[in-house]
């Protein structure tokens, strides 16, 4: 199920990233949800292979990992040894793939959701902040996939574990079908990855739709933060330390945060002409 709950305050942004789960087992709290936000409510949670290659994705995915990997391999030789290795490496430099990135972080999300490359369109459109619970996707794995996570003690696949499993996206679409997809931790290649706190959902070809399937086979959640607020989330984000010179460590996350930081509104600036 999909439930849909509006923020229009900051009251409501402090319960979005302050909610929590208490773990019985261990007596501490853990907490199950990953986090997506996008700048616009109207976008809807699809993979950048899609938006790229629309309908000739599962074509054209063959094709566009040996390219990357044949050139990528250049600067690390270690991409030949993974398909899904390839996948998140590509993803963290602007490839189009099946994955669906996912932050563990709700200050994160939040950033996402509320930056806009063109200012002027912050205060225009309502953003969203999607949750979902990882443990409910991973009920719907395959047994053995399944097991594999019970065995490791752990929610999320690593590379090395789901490697152990499927090296290839045939075998792979195939066990998972429609109705299920794994979720996996990228390896910490560089500082970006780790200060995103970032997961990947490695979505099958076969699912045609991502909101259906969170609508029919998980508990997720999906904040709408409306236009008139998102200038004020932007601001408390900073006083929180997050902005683009933390998620983008070097020059041009210094730069990206520092425009928006001496940027002008209009509202401002009509205000000072009457």
């Amino acid at each position: 199920m999909i439930e849909t709950v509006v923020i229009d305050n900051i009251d409501g942004i402090m319960k979005l990233i302050s909610e929590q789960k208490f773990s019985q087992e261990i007596g501490r709290v853990r907490s199950p949800y990953f986090y997506r936000g996008m700048p616009d409510v109207s976008y809807k949670l699809t993979t950048s292979l899609r938006l790229n290659c629309k309908h000739l994705h599962k074509e054209l995915e063959p094709s566009v990992l040996r390219n990357f990997n044949k050139y990528a391999c250049i600067e690390d030789p270690s991409l030949s040894s993974s398909i899904w290795k390839q996948m998140m490496i590509g993803q963290h430099h602007g490839l189009p793939t099946r994955l669906l990135d996912w932050t563990y972080s709700p200050l994160i999300a939040l950033h996402f959701a509320s930056t806009e490359n063109n200012f002027d369109k912050l205060d225009k459109r309502d953003c969203v902040v999607w949750r979902f619970d990882m443990k409910d996707a991973n009920k719907n794995l395959p047994w053995r996939y399944r097991e594999a996570l019970k065995r490791e003690r752990a929610f999320i696949f690593s590379v090395d574990t789901l490697t152990s499993l499927v090296d290839n996206l045939e075998q792979y679409d195939e066990d998972m079908g429609s109705t299920a997809f794994v979720n996996i931790e990228p390896p910490s290649v560089d500082q970006r990855i780790i200060n995103q706190y970032s997961f990947f959902s490695i979505i099958p070809s076969g699912m045609e739709s991502i909101e259906d399937y969170l609508e029919n086979h998980t508990n997720t959640v999906k904040f709408i933060i409306r236009k008139e607020i998102r200038w004020q989330v932007r601001d408390l984000l900073d006083q929180f330390n997050i902005s683009e010179r933390i998620l983008y460590p070097g020059l041009d996350g210094l730069s990206r945060s520092l425009a928006r930081h001496y940027f002008v509104r209009n509202s401002i600036t009509q205000a000072q002409k009457e």
